[in-house]
């Protein structure tokens, strides 16, 4: 065997890299998320009326359910009840049978427990038609309520 010019190696005294301790493990930072608000859908349209009346047609009932339920999500706004009619009768007639749509539409609202101070009504007659009143399916649309946020 040949010598080595170093001695001896004592296998035994050889000692391995110490561990390194593992690293810490990150904080977990818990996050509270706030609650998220669902935005009110302000978006009530088409709330038709009978012929020559204030008398809801009952496809009209949801709808003002739905505008009841948004509305009572932010009790701060206030909303403007916008009548409308067709271009049957006069001018004077239509417009007051506007104004008369508009409060019924507020009186139903109240009763589904909106407070009526938040509710304006206005009436427009025939003066703002959504289509022509040529045929009776055209002045069906014509006659009816619209609710917007009041600005």
């Amino acid at each position: 065997m040949g010598s080595n010019p170093y001695g001896t190696v004592n296998e035994e005294a050889v000692t391995e890299k110490p561990e390194t301790p593992p690293a810490p493990e990150p904080k977990k930072v818990e996050t509270v998320a706030e609650p998220v608000k669902e935005l009110p859908d302000f978006n009530f349209r088409n709330i038709q009326f009978e012929f020559n009346s204030v008398v809801l047609k009952t496809v009209s009932y949801p709808i003002l359910d739905k505008a009841a339920t948004e509305m009572k999500k932010d009790p701060d706004v206030k909303f403007i009840i916008n009548g409308h009619s067709s271009t049957e009768g006069s001018a004077t007639h239509n417009m007051s049978l506007s104004k008369d749509r508009a409060n019924s539409v507020k009186t139903y609202l109240v009763n589904a427990g909106i407070s009526e101070s938040r509710l304006i009504t206005k009436g427009f007659g025939e003066t703002k038609p959504l289509t022509n009143n040529d045929t009776e399916e055209s002045r069906a649309v014509n006659r009816r309520v619209e609710i917007e946020q009041a600005p």
